[in-house]
Parts: structure tokens; sequence; C-alpha cells
């Protein structure tokens, strides 16, 4: 009987182990969507702070004229009027410049600055 409870002990300890290794590595892996609107001339972001990590920025063209969105050294491709593209990266902490690319777009106002805790 001791050994029977010992045995449960032991495999219930494990059981828990595993379950929180793997509880925290699905929290590690979780990724942060923040939604993107595009137009003549300004981003509009669901966001503007996010914690670090992965994140997916979903960008809408929501203008007239073609736009890309540049973060963290990545871009998009050029996004069509009335297209969505999503940006997939991994962001440390800090604050983020981000632009359209299309020349005088940026200057123009579409460029920003996303906070990353």
């Amino acid at each position: 009987m001791k050994l029977r409870v010992l045995l449960l002990s032991v495999v219930a300890a494990v059981g828990l182990t595993f379950a929180s290794v793997a509880l925290s590595q699905s929290r590690a892996t979780k990724t942060t969507i923040v939604k993107v609107t595009a137009k003549e001339f300004k981003f509009v972001l669901s966001a503007k702070s996010v914690h670090h990590g992965a994140l997916a920025f979903t960008v809408t063209n929501r203008g007239k004229l073609p736009h890309d969105f540049l973060i963290g050294g990545k871009k998009t491709a050029l996004i069509l009027p009335g297209k969505t593209v999503t940006l997939k990266l991994t962001l440390g902490k800090g604050t983020k410049a981000y632009k359209c690319t299309v020349p005088g777009h940026a200057a123009a106002g579409m460029k920003g600055v996303l906070k990353v805790t």
C-alpha cells in the first residue's frame, strides 16, 4: 500500500512538471496580432504598445494608392488598395519605428513609433 501511494505521488509530480513546462512554452510562443490600417497618408494601429516577442501585423490598405509597411527591419510587399497582408516577426523591448517606404509617403505622415515592453 505504501509503495502504491509513493508511486502515485511520483507519477503526479512528474505529470505536474511536464504540464508546467508545456504551459510556459505555449505562453512563450503566443503571437500578438496588431491590426494596421493604411490610407493616405497615415497608419492607424490597433495598439500603441505591445509586449515583446512574436507579433503579426495584419495590414489592410484602405487608401487609393499602393502602400507597404516596414517595422523591425522587415517589410511587407506593396499592398494594393483593398488588400490585406500579414507581416510576422519577433521584436525585442524598446521603441520601434514604422513607416511606408513608397517614396514621399513617410514624409507625408505615413510613419510612427510602436512601444514594445
